[in-house]
């Protein structure tokens, strides 16, 4: 069975299978639907090799992911759909990852160079932790907090539908409201658990970045070998969904299923009903 995976979108969901897309939306009592296929490089050699293939797929599900939700926010704003002005989207994708790398990357290397500077941390494992447990906060303040945004709400049960209709379609169950109702908002695979694996792998990494480095440098070689991280992150998250009955892995699982409760609800019939069809639409042979 090829793996599926998705993503909430404004009023709806996509899921994707392959190269092959499909995203549904919720306008009124009408279910829109658009399909597509998708470019991946991922999946030929060099580029499907282990490590090089993770950091090649964040490039691809952030530029799916971002055109999807441009798509889903028009047709749920009643306006045609149009064509993506390329700059404009260039814009917002630079826009987007400055205001991450400020966020998860410039704060908690903050945190830990002050507590540094006043000889807090003597080693290059403390002040990783340091940095590693700052990040894990401010990521999870931040989820907390736009969790508490009505836009943001909808958004997290359409995410819940989402992992509900793939853990069903997983479990070979027909795809009705009432079965994929009965499983669970939780899936391994999850994004949420990918960017809580990428946090973790990189306080081990860190370890090799010397320490007597400038702030400007330590962030510098941070942002440099995020693609690296993302890449193993990325195996990590492949094996732990394959073998999920691995005591090791479940450890190892257990913080980013635990983060998906914040990023997750349970979603009404109708949110389900999109959710069933963008798979119902992107399983079609």
């Amino acid at each position: 069975m090829k793996a599926v995976g998705g993503q909430a979108v404004i009023e709806g969901v996509m899921m994707r299978r392959g190269n092959k897309i499909a995203i549904a939306v919720r306008k009124g009592k009408k279910i829109i639907v658009k399909k597509e296929k998708v470019k991946t490089i991922t999946e030929k050699r060099p580029w499907s090799f282990p490590v090089m293939r993770g950091a090649l797929s964040l490039f691809e599900t952030m530029a799916v992911g971002m055109k999807t939700l441009n798509w889903s926010a028009n047709i749920a704003a009643g306006e045609e759909e149009e064509e993506q002005n390329k700059w404009i989207f260039a814009v917002t994708a630079v826009a987007a990852t400055a205001l991450a790398i400020l966020i998860f990357k410039f704060l908690p290397l903050g945190i830990a160079q002050v507590f540094s500077r006043i000889n807090a941390l003597s080693n290059r494992l403390a002040y990783n932790l340091v940095e590693g447990v700052s990040k894990i906060a401010v990521f999870t303040l931040y989820i907390y907090a736009i969790g508490k945004m009505k836009d943001v709400k909808r958004l997290f049960r359409y995410h819940g539908a989402e992992h509900k209709a793939v853990n069903c379609y997983e479990a070979k169950k027909p795809l009705t409201v009432k079965n994929v109702m009965k499983f669970s908002t939780i899936h391994p695979r999850c994004g949420t658990s990918f960017i809580l694996f990428v946090i973790i792998i990189s306080i081990i990494v860190y370890i090799f970045v010397p320490m007597d480095f400038s702030f400007g440098l330590k962030l510098l070689a941070r942002i440099l070998l995020l693609l690296p991280i993302a890449g193993i992150s990325y195996e990590v998250l492949k094996l732990s969904a394959k073998h999920g009955d691995n005591i090791l892995l479940k450890a190892v699982m257990k913080p980013g299923l635990a983060l998906q409760k914040l990023t997750t609800a349970e979603p009404n019939k109708r949110q389900m009903e999109v959710s069933i069809k963008a798979l119902k639409e992107v399983i079609k042979k």
